[in-house]
Parts: C-alpha cells; sequence; structure tokens
C-alpha cells in the first residue's frame, strides 16, 4: 500500500482547511476534467458521522472554492461519507481512523489481520489486535478496509 501525503493531493491542501472549520476531516479528493467540464469527489468524515445534511453543508460551502481553483462553473461535485466498509486508498488515512477498526490483508502471511488503529506514520501503523499489538509497515498491506462489523 503507498502512503501518498496530502499535500501531494491536487487541490486537498486547498479545500481541506475550509472542511476542517466545518467540523468535518476530509478523506479523499479526486479532481478529474472530462471534455470540458470537472468532476470532483470528496470523501469527508468526523466522529459524529456523516449523513445527507452533513454532505450537503460541504458541498455547498465547497463549490465557490472550487469554482475559483478550477477556473470554471461547469462541473459535478460529488460529497460522500467513507461508508461502513471503505477499502482504504492510501495509506494516509489511517490517521483519520485512529480509535476506529480497520483489517488490513498482510502479504507477509497471506491473511487478514483485524485490529484497532493506535498511530500510523508515512511508513507504517500500529494495530491493537486480540494478540496485542502489531507494527505493519505499508510495504506489507496488500489492501486494508475499515472494519465496522
Amino acid at each position: 500500500m503507498d502512503y501518498i501525503a496530502p499535500d501531494k493531493i491536487p487541490y486537498f491542501n486547498d479545500c481541506e482547511p475550509l472542511i476542517k472549520g466545518l467540523g468535518f476531516s476530509l478523506v479523499e479528493l479526486v479532481a478529474a476534467k472530462r471534455q470540458s467540464s470537472w468532476q470532483v469527489k470528496i470523501v469527508i468524515t468526523s466522529d459524529a458521522g456523516i449523513g445527507i445534511v452533513e454532505c450537503t453543508k460541504v458541498h455547498r460551502a465547497i463549490l465557490p472554492r472550487l469554482e475559483a481553483l478550477l477556473d470554471t462553473q461547469d462541473m459535478y461535485i460529488e460529497v460522500a461519507s467513507p461508508g461502513l466498509d471503505r477499502i482504504l486508498k492510501n495509506a494516509a488515512e489511517f490517521a483519520l481512523y485512529r480509535g476506529k477498526r480497520v483489517k488490513v490483508w498482510s502479504s507477509e502471511i497471506s491473511d487478514w489481520i483485524s485490529g484497532v488503529v493506535l498511530s500510523s506514520n508515512e511508513e507504517s501503523v500500529t494495530l491493537s489486535t486480540d494478540e496485542g499489538e502489531k507494527l505493519i509497515p505499508y510495504i506489507m498491506i496488500a489492501k486494508a478496509k475499515l472494519n465496522n462489523a
């Protein structure tokens, strides 16, 4: 699994302070130009949960910022919650899910390891598992997802 620092993701640093100011954490931001218009996907999270009201609030606040950044009014913006079983696409996401249960597929043992995220950095994540604390380097993680089961 790759660790991509948020400041390396286009427009992330431009939008993250606004979303944080609304009380949410920005999980994912993908902006892609399709013909003459832009499609933007934003995933947000918060400890209080994310529903339609929260997504609408972020959509209304972020629209003017994105129009200015992308220099267009021709765009489609989707704001969503991570969902119950989100597949983590970037190892940097572990920091947002501290205290939450996740499952990681370890290429070292060819099996799932389930635990609660205790900490993470640019190289590894530490999980609290039934067997104790496990430090798992991202290079050993083939895939990861939230485990709200």
